[in-house]
């Protein structure tokens, strides 16, 4: 699983982007919070998530807050 920050994240459509810690960004949809009993984001809220497919058409899967 990787981990990033929220950057963005629009209520409405349940979508937004994350910043990995590599600097690079992730955009996810509704299709990410299936299962994961998440209701919404915050921004700059740490985040596990899990990449599928093959780059550059990668999605983000399985949302996670990172608890502390």
């Amino acid at each position: 699983m990787g981990q990033g920050t929220i950057k963005s994240y629009d209520v409405e459509t349940r979508s937004g982007v994350i910043i990995d810690d590599a600097k690079n960004e992730l955009f996810f949809d509704l299709e990410s919070f299936r299962g994961s009993g998440l209701r919404e984001l915050r921004l700059g809220q740490r985040v596990n998530y899990l990449l599928v497919g093959d780059p550059p058409r990668q999605k983000v899967r399985e949302l996670q807050i990172v608890t502390m």
